[in-house]
Protein backbone atom coordinates (compact mmCIF):
# COMPACT_ATOMS: atom_id res chain seq x y z
CA UNK A 1 0.00 0.00 0.00
CA UNK A 2 3.27 2.19 0.68
CA UNK A 3 4.15 2.35 -3.26
CA UNK A 4 0.64 3.08 -4.12
CA UNK A 5 -0.27 5.85 -1.81
CA UNK A 6 1.87 8.63 -0.39
CA UNK A 7 1.07 10.91 2.53
CA UNK A 8 2.52 13.84 1.86
CA UNK A 9 0.52 14.22 -1.66
CA UNK A 10 -2.41 13.49 0.24
CA UNK A 11 -1.97 15.99 2.76
CA UNK A 12 -1.45 18.66 0.20
CA UNK A 13 -4.36 17.12 -2.35
CA UNK A 14 -6.55 17.72 0.94
CA UNK A 15 -5.27 20.78 1.35
CA UNK A 16 -6.06 22.03 -2.14
CA UNK A 17 -9.42 20.30 -1.93
CA UNK A 18 -10.98 21.84 0.96
CA UNK A 19 -9.60 25.39 0.69
CA UNK A 20 -11.82 27.99 1.31
CA UNK A 21 -13.51 28.28 -1.93
CA UNK A 22 -13.82 24.81 -2.77
CA UNK A 23 -14.95 23.63 1.04
CA UNK A 24 -17.67 26.12 0.51
CA UNK A 25 -18.92 24.56 -2.87
CA UNK A 26 -18.26 21.36 -1.20
CA UNK A 27 -20.60 22.01 2.05
CA UNK A 28 -23.60 24.09 0.19
CA UNK A 29 -24.67 21.20 -1.68
CA UNK A 30 -25.04 18.23 0.91
CA UNK A 31 -26.64 21.38 3.44
CA UNK A 32 -28.83 21.73 0.42
CA UNK A 33 -30.27 18.24 0.38
CA UNK A 34 -30.54 17.88 4.40
CA UNK A 35 -32.46 20.91 4.23
CA UNK A 36 -34.62 19.89 1.58
CA UNK A 37 -35.24 16.71 3.35
CA UNK A 38 -36.04 18.70 6.85
CA UNK A 39 -38.57 20.89 4.94
CA UNK A 40 -40.26 18.23 3.20
CA UNK A 41 -40.43 16.23 6.28
CA UNK A 42 -41.71 18.89 8.35
CA UNK A 43 -44.46 19.39 5.36
CA UNK A 44 -45.51 16.14 4.85
CA UNK A 45 -45.38 12.35 6.73
CA UNK A 46 -42.71 9.88 5.86
CA UNK A 47 -43.45 9.02 2.11
CA UNK A 48 -41.03 6.31 0.30
CA UNK A 49 -42.11 7.76 -2.87
CA UNK A 50 -41.01 11.40 -2.20
CA UNK A 51 -37.20 9.47 -0.75
CA UNK A 52 -37.26 8.05 -3.86
CA UNK A 53 -37.90 11.06 -5.78
CA UNK A 54 -35.36 13.33 -3.67
CA UNK A 55 -32.90 11.21 -3.39
CA UNK A 56 -32.93 9.73 -6.97
CA UNK A 57 -33.44 12.80 -8.48
CA UNK A 58 -31.08 15.36 -6.71
CA UNK A 59 -28.98 13.51 -4.70
CA UNK A 60 -27.55 10.97 -7.24
CA UNK A 61 -28.90 12.73 -10.51
CA UNK A 62 -27.43 16.45 -9.31
CA UNK A 63 -25.33 16.37 -6.08
CA UNK A 64 -23.11 13.51 -6.66
CA UNK A 65 -21.78 14.37 -9.90
CA UNK A 66 -21.30 18.04 -9.22
CA UNK A 67 -19.29 17.11 -6.03
CA UNK A 68 -17.57 14.28 -8.08
CA UNK A 69 -16.43 17.54 -10.81
CA UNK A 70 -14.69 19.44 -7.74
CA UNK A 71 -12.87 17.05 -5.80
CA UNK A 72 -12.09 15.28 -9.21
CA UNK A 73 -10.27 17.53 -11.13
CA UNK A 74 -8.99 19.69 -8.14
CA UNK A 75 -7.69 16.94 -7.34
CA UNK A 76 -4.79 17.77 -9.74
CA UNK A 77 -6.11 20.53 -12.04
CA UNK A 78 -4.78 23.45 -10.50
CA UNK A 79 -1.19 22.17 -9.99
CA UNK A 80 -1.04 21.56 -14.14
CA UNK A 81 -2.77 25.08 -14.49
CA UNK A 82 -0.12 26.73 -12.69
CA UNK A 83 2.68 24.40 -12.94
CA UNK A 84 3.30 23.72 -9.72
CA UNK A 85 2.71 19.68 -10.51
CA UNK A 86 6.45 20.02 -11.89
CA UNK A 87 7.81 20.32 -8.71
CA UNK A 88 6.02 17.48 -7.23
CA UNK A 89 7.06 15.63 -10.69
CA UNK A 90 10.30 16.28 -10.16
CA UNK A 91 10.27 14.25 -6.32
CA UNK A 92 11.38 10.72 -5.99
CA UNK A 93 7.48 9.42 -6.04
CA UNK A 94 6.03 7.13 -8.98
CA UNK A 95 3.74 8.81 -11.76
CA UNK A 96 1.23 6.20 -10.80
CA UNK A 97 1.01 6.75 -7.40
CA UNK A 98 0.62 10.29 -7.60
CA UNK A 99 -2.09 9.11 -9.69
CA UNK A 100 -3.63 6.94 -7.43
CA UNK A 101 -3.15 8.94 -4.23
CA UNK A 102 -4.68 11.96 -5.82
CA UNK A 103 -7.35 9.26 -6.86
CA UNK A 104 -7.98 8.02 -3.45
CA UNK A 105 -8.23 11.31 -1.20
CA UNK A 106 -10.80 12.34 -4.40
CA UNK A 107 -12.95 9.46 -3.82
CA UNK A 108 -12.57 9.83 0.13
CA UNK A 109 -14.10 13.30 -0.41
CA UNK A 110 -17.13 12.61 -3.02
CA UNK A 111 -18.00 10.09 -0.83
CA UNK A 112 -18.16 11.97 2.35
CA UNK A 113 -20.07 14.70 1.09
CA UNK A 114 -22.59 13.23 -0.90
CA UNK A 115 -22.61 9.14 0.57
CA UNK A 116 -22.94 10.40 4.30
CA UNK A 117 -25.47 13.24 3.41
CA UNK A 118 -27.89 10.74 1.16
CA UNK A 119 -27.92 8.74 4.10
CA UNK A 120 -28.52 10.94 6.70
CA UNK A 121 -31.18 12.87 3.74
CA UNK A 122 -33.08 9.16 3.54
CA UNK A 123 -33.50 8.79 7.20
CA UNK A 124 -35.10 11.78 7.57
CA UNK A 125 -37.48 11.57 4.49
CA UNK A 126 -39.07 7.78 5.12
CA UNK A 127 -36.70 6.82 8.11
CA UNK A 128 -34.77 4.14 5.67
CA UNK A 129 -38.21 2.17 5.00
CA UNK A 130 -37.88 -0.03 2.25
CA UNK A 131 -34.19 0.32 2.78
CA UNK A 132 -33.77 3.21 0.78
CA UNK A 133 -31.56 5.53 2.45
CA UNK A 134 -29.01 2.64 2.41
CA UNK A 135 -29.24 1.83 -1.18
CA UNK A 136 -28.69 5.41 -1.85
CA UNK A 137 -25.95 6.41 0.03
CA UNK A 138 -24.29 2.92 -1.02
CA UNK A 139 -24.94 3.87 -4.95
CA UNK A 140 -23.47 7.42 -4.04
CA UNK A 141 -20.39 6.14 -2.63
CA UNK A 142 -19.69 3.39 -5.49
CA UNK A 143 -20.42 6.61 -7.67
CA UNK A 144 -18.02 8.56 -6.05
CA UNK A 145 -15.44 5.83 -7.03
CA UNK A 146 -16.10 6.53 -10.87
CA UNK A 147 -16.97 9.87 -11.16
CA UNK A 148 -13.59 10.67 -9.04
CA UNK A 149 -11.49 8.43 -11.80
CA UNK A 150 -13.31 10.28 -14.84
CA UNK A 151 -12.52 13.58 -13.51
CA UNK A 152 -9.42 13.78 -11.92
CA UNK A 153 -8.57 11.96 -15.86
CA UNK A 154 -10.52 15.32 -17.68
CA UNK A 155 -7.96 17.03 -15.23
CA UNK A 156 -4.95 15.70 -16.33
CA UNK A 157 -6.12 16.07 -20.56
CA UNK A 158 -7.55 19.66 -20.50
CA UNK A 159 -7.45 23.04 -19.05
CA UNK A 160 -10.93 23.32 -18.74
CA UNK A 161 -11.52 20.38 -16.74
CA UNK A 162 -14.30 22.16 -14.78
CA UNK A 163 -16.30 23.12 -18.24
CA UNK A 164 -15.98 19.70 -19.70
CA UNK A 165 -17.02 17.91 -15.98
CA UNK A 166 -20.12 20.20 -15.80
CA UNK A 167 -20.94 19.29 -19.22
CA UNK A 168 -20.59 15.89 -18.62
CA UNK A 169 -21.96 15.78 -15.38
CA UNK A 170 -25.53 18.03 -16.40
CA UNK A 171 -25.63 17.40 -19.92
CA UNK A 172 -24.59 13.75 -20.57
CA UNK A 173 -25.75 12.40 -16.83
CA UNK A 174 -28.61 14.63 -15.67
CA UNK A 175 -29.98 15.54 -19.18
CA UNK A 176 -29.60 12.56 -21.68
CA UNK A 177 -29.15 10.00 -18.62
CA UNK A 178 -32.73 10.69 -17.86
CA UNK A 179 -34.49 11.50 -21.18
CA UNK A 180 -32.93 8.98 -23.71
CA UNK A 181 -32.40 5.30 -23.34
CA UNK A 182 -29.47 4.59 -24.99
CA UNK A 183 -27.00 6.74 -23.03
CA UNK A 184 -28.72 5.81 -19.48
CA UNK A 185 -26.81 2.50 -20.50
CA UNK A 186 -23.43 4.81 -20.79
CA UNK A 187 -24.39 6.43 -17.50
CA UNK A 188 -22.59 6.33 -14.02
CA UNK A 189 -25.31 7.56 -12.38
CA UNK A 190 -27.38 4.31 -13.78
CA UNK A 191 -24.60 1.61 -13.23
CA UNK A 192 -24.78 3.04 -9.12
CA UNK A 193 -28.83 2.88 -9.08
CA UNK A 194 -27.99 -1.13 -10.10
CA UNK A 195 -26.39 -1.42 -7.27
CA UNK A 196 -29.18 0.43 -4.99
CA UNK A 197 -32.13 -1.64 -6.41
CA UNK A 198 -30.28 -4.76 -5.16
CA UNK A 199 -29.96 -3.44 -1.81
CA UNK A 200 -33.56 -1.70 -1.91
CA UNK A 201 -36.80 -2.91 -1.16
CA UNK A 202 -40.01 -3.32 -3.42
CA UNK A 203 -39.83 -1.68 -6.87
CA UNK A 204 -39.15 2.23 -6.44
CA UNK A 205 -35.37 2.00 -7.23
CA UNK A 206 -34.79 0.99 -11.13
CA UNK A 207 -31.96 0.58 -13.31
CA UNK A 208 -32.04 0.54 -16.98
CA UNK A 209 -28.48 -1.86 -16.74
CA UNK A 210 -28.41 -5.23 -15.07
CA UNK A 211 -26.04 -5.84 -11.91
CA UNK A 212 -23.30 -7.56 -13.47
CA UNK A 213 -23.06 -5.48 -16.61
CA UNK A 214 -22.81 -1.77 -13.96
CA UNK A 215 -20.56 -3.85 -12.17
CA UNK A 216 -17.90 -4.33 -15.08
CA UNK A 217 -18.57 -1.18 -16.60
CA UNK A 218 -17.68 0.54 -12.96
CA UNK A 219 -14.52 -1.29 -12.30
CA UNK A 220 -13.74 -1.06 -16.39
CA UNK A 221 -14.04 2.81 -16.10
CA UNK A 222 -12.62 3.42 -13.17
CA UNK A 223 -9.69 1.39 -13.97
CA UNK A 224 -9.06 2.59 -17.89
CA UNK A 225 -9.42 6.38 -16.37
CA UNK A 226 -6.83 5.94 -13.40
CA UNK A 227 -4.54 4.58 -16.15
CA UNK A 228 -4.83 7.07 -18.51
CA UNK A 229 -4.61 10.25 -16.35
CA UNK A 230 -1.50 8.04 -15.05
CA UNK A 231 0.00 7.83 -18.87
CA UNK A 232 -0.60 11.34 -19.32
CA UNK A 233 0.87 12.15 -16.00
CA UNK A 234 3.94 10.52 -17.47
CA UNK A 235 3.68 12.02 -20.54
CA UNK A 236 3.90 15.36 -19.24
CA UNK A 237 6.43 14.51 -17.06
CA UNK A 238 8.81 14.19 -20.53
CA UNK A 239 7.16 17.54 -21.76
CA UNK A 240 8.10 19.51 -18.40
CA UNK A 241 12.10 18.08 -18.97
CA UNK A 242 12.37 19.09 -22.40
Amino acid sequence: MSSLYHPTVARLTYRALLGRRRALILFSLPALLLLIAVAVRLLTSADDATADGILGGFAIATMVPLIGVIAGTGAIGPEIDDGSVLYLLAKPVKRSTIVITKLIVAIGVTAAFSAIPTLLAGFILNGNGHQIAIAYAVAAAVASVAYSAIFLLLGTVTRHAVVAGLVYALVWEALFGSLVSGARKLSVQQWALALAQKIGEGDLITSDVALPTAVVLLVSVTLAATWYAGSKLRSLTVAGEE
